[in-house]
């Protein structure tokens, strides 16, 4: 079973296209949803209550994600540690995931940060989605409510679009120009032929 990363930079369009493979039956385990879920257990509560403080917790005792944004993309430190609380348990859940998953040629991690976080050697393709950056941010300040300071912000911690592009296996263009269905069933059948 062949190890599949699906990344591109906020406001890509990532989650479309992982929702398009999940049509098509491949298995998708999305990095960045699994990581905001840990938010809530007690365990991780407690350490990030250690590194960062009552400041990243609401009135009602649960993680201001906001909040811990503006402290995470302001320092690249700081991010870090949220990193080394966050992603071991990521990368145990996935393990665990991939190994309840039988009989199927390959399977997708959708996560933001592959390259950055160095862990490209960990899979057998990459696939980046790709759209020009002032795009991306529209799309994102739209999706998520923010201003444009806000989401420059969260993108100055990403590698440039076209430093991805060159890095992945496959490239999906998702700047409306072209449609991303037939990209991604070709980028389907390409796969297939690599586990044969």
């Amino acid at each position: 079973m062949l190890i599949v990363g699906l990344t591109g930079n906020l406001g890509s369009g990532k989650s479309l296209i992982a929702k398009i493979f999940s049509i098509l039956k491949v298995p998708v385990y999305n990095a960045d949803d699994v990581s905001k879920s840990f938010l809530t257990e007690k365990i991780v509560q407690e350490k990030i209550f250690r590194a960062f403080g009552q400041l990243v917790f609401s009135s009602t005792n649960e993680i201001d994600r906001r909040a811990l944004g503006k402290i995470v993309f302001s320092d690249s430190r700081e991010l870090m540690k949220l990193n080394a609380i966050l992603h071991p348990l990521v990368r145990e859940d996935f393990m665990t995931w991939c190994n309840s998953i039988k009989d199927k040629p390959y399977i997708i991690q959708e996560a933001a940060i592959i390259f950055e976080s160095g862990l490209k050697d960990e899979y057998d393709k990459i696939i980046d989605v790709s759209c020009p950056e002032e795009i991306a941010i529209e799309r994102a300040m739209h999706r998520d409510n923010a201003d444009r300071e806000e989401v420059l912000k969260r993108m100055h911690f990403q590698w440039k679009d076209e430093k991805k592009a060159a890095l992945s296996d496959y490239v999906i263009l998702n700047d409306g120009s072209e449609l991303v269905i037939p990209q991604v069933l070709r980028i389907q059948n390409l796969i297939l032929q690599s586990c044969t």
